[in-house]
Parts: structure tokens; sequence; C-alpha cells
């Protein structure tokens, strides 16, 4: 296997639980680099259910139905049908040599579960991104608690793997993998549930090495763009939304912001123009 990369750096983004907003992390990661004026590539290991590829293709049919101008990524969606794990194993290395010399960025994009390919692409990871719901039912996948003190007693299936992969590419060629844990579905509100996750969360990223931080809150709004591959990175104007852009557009733009910033991708803010406008619209 070829770690060899020149340019790129890997960012993988995998959780081995359905429904944890990975495919929406992954193209507003992919649309905020390339608005930074990166070049980027982007991988989808889930050939069922082909949710970033259906992502990506419905931004370039929304962008060709209105002659908008949207950036789109160079993509790659894995075909697992009828092929053996060793030939898309050599799959995705391929895909990854031949997009890395010409491109800043390589996103890959895997799927709810366990399998040798997904492993591969943890251990390809430059910056692994976690993202989980705010529940104990996702922190499973993490770790396990104590049913009535719920301290952790544990890790999981996916840590250890996480941190074979990990341990495998040290071994390669002595880099690092920044593993980050987002807590999407946050509720504004305190609660039990939310600090004793929370306090659970701190207790494995010491165990486990990794940045735990405040991922997505539940926000219709981010349904809504998908079935145009929109993002809350793009352009808050009728043109490109279709509709006129409201506070909800906005407000979810600011939180991806604050999120990537966090992460440590900086991306061009919205301006004071963009917020007061729609402000007003939602006053009208």
């Amino acid at each position: 296997m070829s770690l060899d990369k020149t340019n790129a750096r890997i960012i993988v983004v995998g959780n081995e639980k359905g429904g944890s907003g990975k495919s929406t992390v992954a193209m507003h990661i992919a649309v905020a680099l390339m608005k930074s004026g990166r070049r980027v590539a982007t991988i989808d290991l889930d050939a069922r259910q082909k949710s970033f590829t259906h992502y990506i293709e419905n931004r370039r049919a929304w962008a060709a139905r209105g002659g908008r101008d949207l950036e789109t990524p160079s993509h790659i969606c894995l075909d697992e049908n009828d092929a053996a794990t060793d030939d898309r194993a050599r799959a995705l290395t391929e895909a990854v040599d031949k997009l890395a010399p010409d491109h800043d960025f390589i996103v890959i994009d895997t799927p709810g579960h366990d399998g040798p390919v997904s492993r591969l692409a943890h251990s390809m990871a430059d910056t692994l991104i976690t993202p989980m719901n705010d529940s104990f039912v996702d922190f499973d996948v993490l770790g396990a608690v104590d049913p009535e003190t719920f301290g952790v007693t544990g890790t999981s299936q996916y840590a250890q793997m996480v941190a074979e992969a990990r341990n495998q590419r040290q071994r390669l060629n002595q880099a690092a993998t920044d593993w980050i844990v987002l807590r999407n579905r946050l509720s504004s509100l305190g609660s039990r549930n939310k600090r004793m996750v929370g306090e659970g969360l701190q207790e494995l990223s010491r165990r486990l090495d990794f940045r735990c931080i405040d991922g997505l809150a539940e926000r219709v709004i981010f349904r809504e763009f998908y079935p145009r591959g929109l993002t809350a990175l793009d352009d808050l104007n009728e043109t490109t939304l279709g509709t006129r852009p409201t506070m909800s557009h906005v407000t979810a733009r600011l939180e991806i912001e604050n999120l990537l910033d966090t992460m440590g991708l900086g991306v061009p803010t919205a301006s004071n123009d963009d917020v007061g406008q729609a402000r007003d619209r939602d006053a009208a």
C-alpha cells in the first residue's frame, strides 16, 4: 500500500453508525476548502447509500439548472458491486495516488459499518472527523458506560479500530492522525443527558487522544440544502438558494464557520450585509 501523497492532505469522515451527519459534514468541509482557494477532491466509499455522491450530483444539477456558479470538487465513488475486497482496497489507493498530485485536500466519506476498505481509509487520514449525535446511543460507538453511574467502563470496537489504524500509519510514515469528535444535534438547553455525555467524552478523549468539539445543531435547514446540493457556506442570495434567504440560513452559516474555525479550517465569513438583509426580511 502506498501512502506517499504529493501536496494532498487527507480528511476522513468516519463513524460506524448511520445518521450521524457524515455526508453533511464532509460536503461542508469540501466546499469550505474550495471557497478558501484550495483544490479539493472527494471520495465516497459508501457505494450502497451514496449519500455523499448524491449530494455532489445534486449540486452539479442545481448549478446547471439555473446557471449558478457553485464550486464542485473532483469526485470518485468506489463501486463495491461484485468486487473483491483486495480490488476495492487497490482502487482506493490508486484513487488517492491519482488525485493527490493535483489537489491540496482529499475528503473521504466512509460507510456506516466496519470493513477492510474503511479501515484502510482511516489509516490514510491526516485528519479523522467522527460526527456523533449527542446521546448515549451514539456514544456507544466510542465507549461503554456503567448503567448506574454512567462512568466510562471501556472503549468500543470502532475506537479500537481507529487506534489500530493510527498505529499503522505511525509505523508506516511516522505521521500522526488528528482525531476530532463532533457532538452533533446538540441541544441549546442544558440537560442531565448533555452533561453526562459530555463528561463521558472528556474521559474518552484522554484515553483515546481525540479532540471533542461542538458540531451541528438540529436544524431543518441542513436537510433542505441536500436536494439542491447546497451548503450553509454558499452565497446567501436568491439566485444561489432559489429562495429568499432568512436568518435560518445565516445562523446555519455562522455555526458552520465557527465549527470549521475550531477544526482549523478557516473560511470566508458571512458579511454584515448578508446578516442584516436576512434579519430585515424575517422582520418584514
